[in-house]
């Protein structure tokens, strides 16, 4: 039997490096383009009034993770009621998600003393945070646009003038 030359095993190892580079290539330009989309969740509000992930397409929506223990998420919440105000008629929706160990009745305190305008749930089994990816850290916020990809996740009170840019660009999307 003849053994390739080994100009011939050079070529053949090229060959077989230059499609594994290809490979690898398609593979990593796909993990760029592959968006994460909102999970198939549905939103259970105060008033007992279910919202299904489904039922928010075609609306830019952020969903926001918090709790009235949370300095944080008590100080960003007037900013997060202007920036609905401000971009609610333009088609944003909003759902504060009051996490697993915020007692109900703090939560409904709170909404009722703020007059918080948007939709806000109870996650009393913590399934929501899971479904987000484990949300632990309040404040935690989703930015997700019609298409329910999500957009931006914020760890913290966001820069406000980033997310309002962010979110007149998927308004007008």
């Amino acid at each position: 039997m003849l053994e390739p030359s080994s100009p011939h095993k050079f070529r053949l190892f090229a060959i077989i490096a230059a499609a594994a580079l290809i490979v690898l290539g398609i593979l990593f330009f796909q993990s760029l383009s592959a968006k994460t989309t909102i999970p198939d969740v549905t939103f259970t509000n105060l008033k007992g009034e279910k919202i299904s992930a489904q039922s928010l397409r075609g609306k830019v929506v952020m969903v926001n993770f918090w709790a009235t223990s949370c300095a944080t998420c008590v100080a960003e919440m007037p900013k997060m009621v202007s920036t609905y105000n401000q971009y609610h008629a333009q088609g944003l929706e909003y759902v504060a998600v009051a996490m697993r160990d915020d007692p109900a009745n703090y939560v409904l305190n709170y909404v009722e003393t703020r007059q918080l305008p948007f939709q806000v749930a109870l996650d009393v089994d913590g399934q929501l945070a899971k479904a987000f990816g484990e949300v632990r850290m309040t404040p935690t916020t989703f930015v997700i646009d019609k298409q329910g990809n999500i957009l931006k996740r914020y760890l913290g009170e966001p820069s406000f003038d980033e997310l309002h840019g962010l979110l007149e660009k998927a308004l007008k999307a």
